[in-house]
């Protein structure tokens, strides 16, 4: 790792330190946060959700709340801008809780090495753990069978989403 690498890292976890109990208060989640750029140019981008998904209105509220407590915390010794966005649908799972909130709604498994010939399962997310899921995987006509995933196969999760 980069002095570049750890100083960026060393900054993610002050932020990190600094907003995750500010937006629990909110009722909002932590979801990333990054940082990019370099000097006055720098870019602090947080991600939050909470069950039912953000909206702008959320965004706004943790950015009125964050803004004032990273100036206090000072955890970037320059200028920045700071960002606060949501998610997006699309995003792929990145944490035990993205799938938990899926539960119940079809996914899209890209996975590291073919199940049964296939590189990407589609089903309805049934259960998931620490080291698996279990899927409800169309087996026909309105015949449905369970698949079990190790987590570790998964290379990328998503929603489907439906239009």
């Amino acid at each position: 790792m980069s002095a570049q690498e750890r100083g960026t890292r060393s900054i993610v976890d002050r932020v990190q330190e600094v907003v995750t109990p500010i937006l629990w208060a909110l009722g909002l989640e932590l979801v990333e946060v990054m940082y990019v750029g370099q000097g006055s140019r720098s870019v602090v981008r947080i991600v939050i959700d909470k069950p039912g998904g953000v909206n702008v209105t959320d965004c706004e509220q943790a950015h009125k709340a964050l803004g004032p407590a990273l100036d206090v915390a000072d955890p970037i010794p320059h200028a920045y801008m700071l960002e606060v966005s949501s998610p997006g649908l699309d995003r792929p799972f990145t944490r035990l809780q993205d799938y938990q909130r899926a539960i119940g709604k079809d996914v899209n498994l890209k996975l590291r090495q073919p199940l049964n010939g296939q590189w990407r399962v589609t089903g309805r997310l049934e259960q998931v753990d620490d080291q698996a899921i279990s899927l409800a995987v169309s087996a026909g006509k309105r015949e449905f069978r369970t698949q079990t995933i190790d987590r570790e196969q998964i290379a990328e999760a998503k929603l489907v989403i439906k239009i």
